[in-house]
């Protein structure tokens, strides 16, 4: 698959589902190598929207995980570029994708997908030296204060004395020692 894929897919979708409402020229299509939680996304930044789709997930599914996956996010940009309504699931998506839904197409549009998300545990652990509460991290966060102490004893506010303290989280180093 690769981003030539998705242009021909678009228009049969904008032509089949949408009557050719979605502006194509204001919409842009890639593929994400990074993208490793969400099977896809739409974001809109001034007059150019931009939908994304996860290779990861994607690639080793069926191509109807695909087609799916574009039509939920080709529904999103026709609810924000051609009702002009500011929902995320709400009932302009929502009425759309049961109408695509009933059309006896294949595809089956639900508002979250059910496709296997590889689990990549945290590396780092976050220690508050003042309460000793830790919490699991993907990465390292400078300047991250302990928030249950901050609201006890600085009314919410951060405070430096309650910086956390990030150490490799016990998991990911056992696993390195394999």
């Amino acid at each position: 698959m690769g981003v030539a894929f998705l242009p021909p897919l678009f228009h049969r979708y904008n032509q089949t589902f949408f009557a050719k409402a979605i502006p194509y020229d204001r919409l842009s299509l890639s593929w994400s190598r990074r993208m490793r939680r969400a099977a896809g996304s739409y974001r809109r930044r001034g007059d150019l929207a931009k939908i994304t789709l996860s290779l990861p997930l994607l690639s080793p599914l069926p191509t109807s995980a695909t087609h799916s996956t574009l039509v939920h996010e080709m529904i999103h940009a026709w609810v924000d570029l051609v009702l002009h309504q500011r929902e995320s699931h709400g009932p302009c998506f929502c009425a759309k994708m049961e109408d695509i839904n009933g059309q006896g197409t294949g595809l089956t549009i639900s508002i979250r997908h059910h496709f296997p998300v590889p689990h990549t545990p945290a590396s780092w652990q976050a220690r508050c030296d003042n309460c000793g509460a830790t919490t699991p991290y993907k990465r390292r966060v400078k300047g991250l204060a302990c928030r249950a102490c901050c609201g006890c004893f600085n009314g919410g506010r951060w405070d430096q004395r309650f910086l956390l303290r990030f150490e490799r989280h016990p998991s990911s180093v056992q696993g390195e020692a394999r």
